[in-house]
């Protein structure tokens, strides 16, 4: 068998009930560990936890920001929400990033949230957004990744007739930096969305905390991929663990059974507010003990 590849350490600031300023602290820090070799923000429109009223700050603008204020890592949202923006806009955000960034964007997309926890639910009416039933919703993340795709790699303006989206004279440029394209990381755990993960995906991504389920979840993944004929092997398996700075421990005890269950691409979510050196005690205390 070929050789397990060297795990790759990313962390997530959530943009909510936190400054700017505070973000951008971790993001400069982070920036100079090599441990650390990615960083995420997520996709809310308001706090899903904490001060309902608190601030949310929106991803795709943020993660501009924190690509020209960095020169290293590789950067995303994890992940956008599918129900926000339409993909012929989000193709072309996502591609000014990776200009932006020169090239260092991983696209993370996923249906968008669930109808709970509530939270989530309430920021849709509140920006006059509709929220499609969940098969709906599916559907149109499959037709979104199609579109921006093609946005990102085609010469040609082009015509796109689907269900829930309808383009004409579709074109795209610039193109991104990567080619053909940024890496394409799609969220989520429902067989629906697997499915889309098995034909559209370079990265899976699932959120930790159940270690059978996301075995689970992985080897049903790969007999999606075996059914439309792809090499499992060829989608890198990540996942979000949630970092207790209490008991780092347990955070290291989440890794490695991640790492065992075959997933190489490891996100620690960071809560605010975010200790001193953070980026730094992460590296030492869970990347250097871990892999």
């Amino acid at each position: 068998m070929p050789p397990t590849p060297r795990p790759r350490f990313g962390i997530m600031t959530a943009p909510m009930q936190v400054d700017y300023q505070d973000i951008l602290r971790v993001w400069h820090e982070a920036d100079t560990i090599p441990e650390i070799e990615h960083a995420w923000l997520f996709d809310h429109l308001m706090p899903i936890g904490g001060d309902p009223d608190g601030p949310a700050h929106e991803g795709w603008t943020l993660l501009s920001a924190l690509a020209a204020h960095t020169r290293r890592l590789r950067l995303g949202l994890l992940v956008t929400s599918n129900r926000i923006r339409p993909p012929a806009l989000l193709a072309k955000i996502a591609t000014t990033v990776d200009i932006v960034s020169e090239g260092r964007l991983d696209f993370g997309i996923g249906v968008g949230s669930r109808p709970s926890p509530p939270q989530a639910r309430r920021e849709y009416p509140a920006h006059g957004l509709p929220f499609l039933d969940t098969p709906q919703a599916v559907e149109s993340l499959a037709e979104a990744c199609t579109v921006i795709r093609r946005l990102w790699t085609e010469e040609k303006p082009f015509d796109f007739h689907g269900t829930h989206h309808q383009l004409t004279g579709a074109f795209g440029n610039p193109k991104p930096v990567q080619r053909p394209h940024p890496p394409i990381l799609i969220g989520g755990r429902s067989s629906a969305t697997l499915r889309i993960v098995a034909e559209h995906a370079d990265l899976w991504n699932i959120p930790g905390g159940d270690i059978d389920d996301v075995r689970n979840r992985s080897a049903l993944l790969d007999r999606y991929c075996a059914e439309i004929g792809r090499d499992p092997a060829s989608i890198t398996r990540s996942i979000h663990l949630a970092v207790s700075y209490d008991r780092p421990g347990v955070t290291r005890q989440a890794i490695g059974e991640a790492i065992d269950a075959g997933f190489g691409h490891i996100v620690l979510g960071l809560s605010a507010p975010y200790p001193a050196d953070v980026a730094r005690w992460v590296a030492d205390e869970l990347i250097s003990t871990s892999g």
